[in-house]
C-alpha cells in the first residue's frame, strides 16, 4: 500500500492513502512512502527517498508532473511563510493542521505518483538496508536537544565569533544528512548546530544531558581501511608508530612518518619504493577501481578519476566502518538513557549515564570490532565537549 505521512511528531501525525487521509491510523498496512518515518519503524516499508540516494523530490520529479509540483512546492511555501510572519511557533502546533485539507489531499497525491515514479524508474541500491539504519540514527540524534551553555564560555577572539554568532542562530540540534557527500561522509543541514565546524575553543558550549560524554576515537582510521582493503591483519598499537619503525627504520618523528605516508598515499604522482613494498595501493585500486567508478566493499559507486580513486576508495570505505560501528552502538543504546549525542567524522561522542558504567566495555568492544578486523581505537571522557580527556 502507497502512502505518505504528515507530520513526525508521534502526538500529531496523519498518513495518506487511496485519496483519504487517516488520523493516528493503528489498522493500516503500509508497504511504500517517500521518506522514512518512526512511526511506522519497526515495518518492512520501502523508501523512495533511499531508493533515489537521498535525491529530493524535485529532483526525481518526473517531467510531466513538474508544473504541478512546483505550483504544490510554491503553495506550501507561501503557507509557511504566512505562518512565520504570524509568529506560529510550528514547534507547538502542527503545520498541516493549519493548512486546508485540499491541499492536503493534492499535495500527498502528487507526491504518491512522484514515489511511484521512482519506484517504478529507480534500481533499489547495494546498501539500502546499511542507508535505512543510518537515516535512523541520524532522525535520533536530531531529536535529542543540546545542552548548550554559551553564557560561560571563555573569551572569544575575532575569528570564534562568527561561529558563535552562528550557534546563536542555529537550531540546539544535530540535523545531518546522510548524502550530504559524496564519499558517504555525514554533512549537516543549514540549520543544524554547525558541530562538524565547531572550533575546539568552543566547543565547552556542549554539555551533556546526562553525566558525561565519552567519545570513541579510531587509531589511524584510513590507513586500517588501506590494509583491510589489502586484505592484511590489523597491527595491534599504533599504525602510525609501526610504520616509522618497519618502513624508515625509525628516522622520523611520528607527525613526520604520518605526513610521509599520507604524501605518498594520496599523490598518484608520489613514489617511495619502501612504502610500496610495504602496501601495494596499485593492486588496491585495480581491485576496486572499473571503467572511472569507484566501487567500495559497502556498496557504494563512486565516479572519479583515477587520479583520486584511492583517496575516495579509502576515505568513503573508512566513513561506512565508522558509521557501521556507531550503528551497532546506537542498537546497543536503544534501552539505555545514554544516547549517541553526535559524530564528528571517525569520533563517536556520547552522551553518558555514569549509573550505566556496567556496559561501557563492551561498548568499547563493538566499536572496535569491524569488517576489516580489530580496529585500535581511544577512550575520551568529559563533563563538556571542550575538557575531554584521554582514558584509553
Amino acid at each position: 500500500m502507497l502512502f505518505q505521512t504528515l507530520d513526525n511528531k508521534k502526538e500529531c501525525y496523519a498518513i495518506y492513502s487511496s485519496g483519504d487521509l487517516y488520523y493516528y491510523p493503528n489498522n493500516l498496512k503500509p508497504t511504500h512512502t517517500w521518506a522514512y518515518t518512526p512511526h511506522f519503524k519497526n515495518n518492512p516499508i520501502e523508501y523512495a527517498q533511499i531508493w533515489a540516494g537521498g535525491k529530493n523530490l524535485s529532483q526525481v520529479c518526473p517531467v510531466h508532473l513538474k508544473e504541478k509540483w512546483e505550483d504544490i512546492e510554491h503553495s506550501a511555501k507561501a503557507f509557511l511563510s504566512s505562518f512565520c510572519e504570524a509568529k506560529i511557533n510550528l514547534d507547538d502546533v502542527c503545520f498541516y493542521d493549519l493548512v486546508p485539507k485540499k491541499f492536503l489531499l493534492e499535495y500527498c497525491e502528487i507526491k504518491n505518483k512522484i514515489t511511484n515514479y521512482v519506484f517504478e524508474h529507480f534500481k533499489k541500491p547495494p546498501n539500502y538496508d546499511f542507508m535505512l539504519d543510518l537515516v535512523k540514527l541520524v532522525q535520533d540524534i536530531e531529536k535529542q536537544k543540546l545542552n548548550i551553555q554559551i553564557d560561560n564560555l571563555d573569551y572569544i577572539n575575532v575569528n570564534n565569533r562568527k561561529i558563535l554568532n552562528k550557534i546563536k542562530n542555529s537550531s540546539n540540534h544535530i540535523k545531518y544528512n546522510p548524502w550530504g557527500t559524496v564519499t558517504g561522509r555525514l554533512a549537516t543541514e543549514k540549520d543544524s548546530f554547525p558541530i562538524l565546524t565547531l572550533n575546539k575553543e568552543l566547543r565547552t558550549v556542549l554539555r551533556p544531558n546526562n553525566d558525561l560524554f565519552v567519545e570513541l576515537d579510531f587509531n589511524a582510521a584510513e590507513l586500517r581501511t588501506l590494509f583491510g582493503l589489502t586484505g592484511r591483519k590489523q597491527p595491534a598499537g599504533d599504525i602510525h608508530t609501526m610504520i616509522n619503525k618497519h618502513v624508515f627504520d625509525s628516522k622520523y618523528s611520528r607527525e613526520e612518518s604520518k605526513k610521509n605516508v599520507f604524501a605518498w598515499l594520496y599523490n598518484p604522482k608520489a613514489s617511495n619504493k619502501n612504502l610500496s613494498q610495504y602496501i601495494d595501493k596499485n593492486e588496491v585500486i585495480k581491485k576496486y577501481y572499473f571503467d572511472d567508478i569507484v566501487k567500495t566493499p559497502f556498496g557504494r559507486d563512486l565516479p572519479i578519476g583515477k587520479d583520486k580513486a584511492l583517496n575516495y576508495l579509502v576515505q568513503s570505505t573508512a566513513s561506512d566502518i565508522f558509521l557501521s560501528s556507531a550503528l551497532k552502538i546506537h542498537e546497543i543504546l536503544k534501552d539505555y538513557k545514554s544516547k549517541i549525542a553526535f559524530c564528528i567524522h571517525d569520533s563517536l561522542v556520547i552522551d553518558f549515564c555514569a549509573e550505566e558504567k556496567n556496559i561501557l566495555q563492551e561498548i568499547i568492544n563493538v566499536f572496535s570490532d569491524t569488517k576489516y578486523g580489530k580496529f585500535e581505537s581511544t577512550l575520551s571522557a568529559g563533563t563538556n565537549f571542550g575538557s575531554m580527556k584521554k582514558i584509553i
